[in-house]
This record gives structure tokens, C-alpha cells and sequence, in this order.
């Protein structure tokens, strides 16, 4: 099979055909005059003949070449029309989104009127799961994850990096009325068995207590137990937003800590729907910088 010539000459021919100008060529391409002529002239070597003559200020096409534009002129269109169908199924499909099931029900229930109101939340299909999306296999196209951001093969952005602090139910900072971190000592504390007190605790030159009191291995578990009454419990800023603006959940103190770990949008760079998946990162991102904001200008408990 022969080797075609380069597609840029072909479309340089085409279009200088079609205007019979170089010039009025190079303005559709947004090239030079000067780079349509070196096209041309290549083109020209390639296949061993005239393609345009002077007349006047025209440039005017052979028979043969007049042929060849034209054959190129289909060929251009049988690829605009493939590449304008991909485009639209990849607009008509919905964007299948995989979520974290912690930001699914906690983070961003708030929001979600907001976002199926906007078009970054048009056709969306939201799942949450608590298995590592496979972008290739499950036909998911974008994930919120969380963790550190080093997953390898994808994109990824950072929505925010969470902050650990004490939470407590109402009746709980009642009883147990708390000024300082000290403070927190004396109080009936819920324990995660993977974010352990004695991180906020040494953090404030403070010895941690035993884990007396209830211990948990899930997030969750450890934010309802703090807001039944069991005790003051060590939150991630992502997931008690709802509960401290509810009321039922406050936050004795203001210290908190920053965690290594974070949400991010993940994705693959070469997936079809990259226009909708940047339109939804860029959304999230921007509610996420609204919150951080937002609670920077709060008052202090």
C-alpha cells in the first residue's frame, strides 16, 4: 500500500483549491502563506507534478490536482461527520461517576440540588462503591477517591486536604465544657482505631490518654457515636459539615490538625468525555474552595 502524503498538505491543497488563493488557504488553516507554499511544494515533489499555476492573483489548480481536492474535501468530510457522531454519543451517554460512599453521603448531599442544577451535572450517573473504580472495565468515566493522590495511569485532582478536630454532641460540651486542648483530657473521648487521638493530642504537646471508651475502625461509626453522646470524637472536616450546621454535632474548640490524606478527582486523560469530566472537576473544586472559605471566616466555638 502506498504511504499517503502528510495530512496537512492534503488539507493545504484542499483549501487552497477550494479558494484558489494560498493566502485565503492559510487564514482557515491560522498558518502562514508561506507554510501553505511549503506544503504545497512538498506535496508537489511527492507526487511528481504541477499542482496549481499562476493566472492573475489566482492560484489555480490542474485538472488532477482540482480531482485530488476533491477526493480530500470528501474524505474531510466523512471524518468531521465520524468525528461530530463520537462527539455527540460521548455528550448523550451519561458520565458515570464513582464516589467514595463517606463524600457520597456526607459531603455532598448539600450540594447536590446545586449540581443537577448546573450543566457540569447534567446526566450524570452517580455510584457509590466502595471498590477502586477501573476506568477501563466498569465503564465508569471519573472517581472521587480518597487517600494521598498517587494512583498511577490516571489524572488526578486535589478537592481538599481534610483537618481533624474534636467533635461532640451538644449535651456532651454541656457537661464537659472545654477552653483549651487540655481540656479535652477530661472528657469521655470515641475512639478510630486508624486516626488516633494521639495525633491532634501531641500535636498541642499533650500526652494522649488510653483508649478508654468506645474504639471503631469505620469514620462513620465514630461521627454518630459522637453524636448519640458517647463522647468527643476526633472528625474529619469532610464528612461533620451537615452535622455542625444542623447543630447536631459542635465543635468545643477551634485547634485542629491537618491529615496527609485528602478527596480527589480521578480520571483517565484519554477518555471521550474529558470536556464533561473537567466541567465537573472544576464544579467540585469550586464548592470545595467555597466551604474551605466559608469555614476560615466562621467564628470560633
Amino acid at each position: 500500500m502506498r504511504r499517503l502524503p502528510p495530512f496537512f498538505a492534503l488539507r493545504a491543497l484542499e483549501a487552497a483549491a477550494r479558494h484558489r488563493s494560498y493566502s485565503r488557504a492559510a487564514a482557515e488553516l491560522a498558518v502562514t502563506h508561506g507554510a501553505v507554499s511549503q506544503q504545497i511544494r512538498k506535496l508537489e515533489a511527492e507526487l511528481g507534478a504541477r499542482l496549481f499555476e499562476r493566472q492573475g492573483n489566482a492560484m489555480v489548480p490542474t485538472p488532477e490536482a482540482q480531482r485530488l481536492a476533491e477526493e480530500v474535501a470528501r474524505g474531510l468530510g466523512i471524518l468531521q461527520n465520524a468525528v461530530g457522531t463520537f462527539a455527540s454519543a460521548a455528550e448523550r451517554d451519561p458520565l458515570v461517576v464513582s464516589l467514595d460512599p463517606q463524600f457520597a453521603t456526607r459531603w455532598l448531599p448539600a450540594r447536590l440540588s446545586r449540581l443537577l442544577a448546573d450543566p457540569a451535572g447534567a446526566n450524570l450517573e452517580l455510584r457509590a462503591e466502595e471498590r477502586r473504580a477501573d476506568f477501563v472495565t466498569d465503564g465508569v468515566d471519573v472517581a472521587v477517591r480518597y487517600g494521598a493522590g498517587h494512583w498511577e495511569g490516571v489524572e488526578t485532582a486535589r478537592l481538599f486536604t481534610e483537618t481533624l478536630f474534636p467533635v461532640c454532641s451538644p449535651s456532651v460540651w454541656a457537661a464537659h465544657p472545654m477552653n483549651g486542648p487540655h481540656d479535652v483530657l477530661t472528657a469521655p473521648l470515641v475512639h478510630h482505631r486508624h486516626r488516633p487521638w494521639s495525633l491532634w493530642f501531641e500535636a498541642f504537646g499533650l500526652q494522649a490518654p488510653g483508649a478508654a471508651g468506645p474504639v471503631f475502625d469505620d469514620s462513620l461509626l465514630v461521627v454518630e457515636s459522637a453524636a448519640a453522646g458517647l463522647g468527643v470524637a476526633l472528625a474529619r472536616s469532610g464528612l461533620v459539615e451537615a452535622d455542625l450546621a444542623s447543630g447536631r454535632l459542635v465543635r468545643p474548640l477551634r485547634e485542629d490538625i491537618c491529615s496527609e490524606l485528602g478527596f480527589f478527582v480521578v480520571w483517565r486523560a484519554d477518555s471521550r468525555k474529558a470536556v464533561r469530566i473537567h466541567a465537573l472537576r472544576d464544579w467540585l473544586a469550586a464548592e470545595a474552595r467555597a466551604a474551605a472559605d466559608s469555614d476560615m471566616g466562621g467564628e470560633a466555638a
